[in-house]
């Protein structure tokens, strides 16, 4: 992941964590990375790979404030060091603030895959994601979307969880469901303040798993086939005997390096810290950082640090535990390193997995979304009968209806 203007922003999400690694920085500091940087790395990260196609992510901060000449020169620089069968797919992570007509045509030109930051309805997105001047963005990045679709893209929509998005779960699926991009990811915000202490805008482990539940219900009885959701199609992978792509539901991490605007490369997006940089590509090669001993070592121990909660956990084969920056609640057993979101999790994998195992089972004897969704719905009905408030849930989780999928009953 290529950081091409560091933590250089146009907008001021109330939620960020990257902005504060400016402070990494001496001022006044150049926050843009320089050619013979930007060839070093292409031809870096090409000689590392084992082809035939090599994935570039472009990430900020905002990647497209080193401008789109920026861009042309990387697009060269990748032609030119790419081996002949080979070829670059290329993902731009950005707000959609500055994509234009002009944007929007290269990025199609060339091929770019984007994904695009959006908040789902215009009041949430609004009230967290402003410009530098405090003037809202959500009308300037719906118009980011039309653009890119007129020139046959089809972003990716990234939409945050927060605690109020949270409680708005069906209005933002089905408004961001409108675009018709086919891919939605929902990621949840789990950030600290300076002195360990957790932000007003963490939800709780149970907030997003009602949350999940809620727009799962709505995806599998409305949009099987139009549209996928990220965890969705990743928990249905696991299912099938797959692996998962997310590093967060791998077992081990550490093969995602970060290449900041100056060179220096750190061990994963949400460890820019003094302590997790592994080196530069200037003094190494990526090769060499992401075989390192320090890198294997901060890899591995996603796995080594598992909780006695986790390791008995019947689904630590879907989420592996998640993300360590997020692993810092206390578990049953006197431990702390539990995932922060392990009660939404494990209610959601409860609530998900008889019905995505039977979309895996029948989509693989070519059963037509509208018959699968039809299936579903009559089997919803049929589990809930006879079943009431306080009876045992009948997703499996354990808890009484009530407390668990009620509200998504049909």
């Amino acid at each position: 992941m290529v950081k091409p203007v560091g933590p250089l922003c146009n907008m001021n999400c109330s939620y960020c964590y990257y902005l504060e690694t400016a402070d990494l920085y001496k001022l006044p500091h150049q926050f843009r990375m320089s050619d013979p940087l930007i060839e070093r790395c292409i031809q870096q990260h090409i000689a590392a790979s084992l082809g035939p196609i090599v994935q570039f992510v472009w990430h900020g901060g905002e990647p497209t404030l080193a401008g789109l000449d920026f861009y042309r020169h990387v697009v060269d620089l990748q032609k030119y060091y790419l081996p002949q069968g080979w070829s670059c797919w290329n993902n731009l992570q950005t707000n959609g603030i500055l994509l234009d007509e002009e944007w929007c045509s290269f990025l199609a030109d060339a091929h770019f895959d984007v994904g695009l930051s959006i908040d789902g309805t215009e009041w949430l997105h609004d009230a967290g994601r402003k410009d530098l001047g405090g003037q809202v963005t959500y009308k300037r990045v719906v118009a980011a979307i039309q653009c890119l679709q007129s020139h046959g893209i089809q972003p990716d929509l990234l939409c945050v969880v927060t605690s109020e998005i949270a409680k708005e779960s069906l209005s933002v699926y089905r408004t961001l469901r409108k675009f018709d991009t086919g891919w939605i990811q929902f990621i949840p915000i789990i950030r600290h303040t300076n002195d360990g202490q957790v932000t007003s805008e963490l939800l709780t482990g149970k907030a997003y798993g009602r949350f999940l539940c809620a727009i799962f219900d709505e995806w599998v009885h409305h949009d099987i086939g139009k549209l996928e959701v990220q965890l969705f199609a990743e928990m249905s992978l696991a299912l099938s005997g797959g692996t998962a792509n997310p590093c967060w539901m791998a077992p081990t991490c550490g093969r995602v390096l970060i290449v900041e605007h100056d060179g220096s490369v750190y061990a994963c997006d949400h460890f820019v810290d003094a302590e997790h940089r592994i080196g530069d590509i200037v003094t190494s090669s990526l090769s060499e950082l992401v075989n390192a001993p320090v890198q294997r070592r901060f890899g591995n121990e996603k796995q080594d640090r598992l909780t006695t909660q986790c390791r008995s956990c019947s689904w630590l084969y879907l989420c592996n535990g998640g993300c360590p920056k997020d692993r810092f609640a206390p578990d049953g057993n006197s431990e702390t390193g539990l995932n922060y979101l392990c009660d939404g999790l494990r209610q959601f994998f409860a609530h998900a997995k008889q019905p995505l195992e039977r979309i895996v089972e029948q989509r693989k004897y070519g059963v037509s979304p509208e018959a699968i969704m039809s299936d579903l719905s009559t089997e919803l009905v049929a589990r809930w009968k006879g079943v009431g408030r306080n009876d045992p849930c009948p997703c499996g989780s354990g808890r009484k209806a009530k407390q668990c999928c009620w509200e998504q009953r049909l």
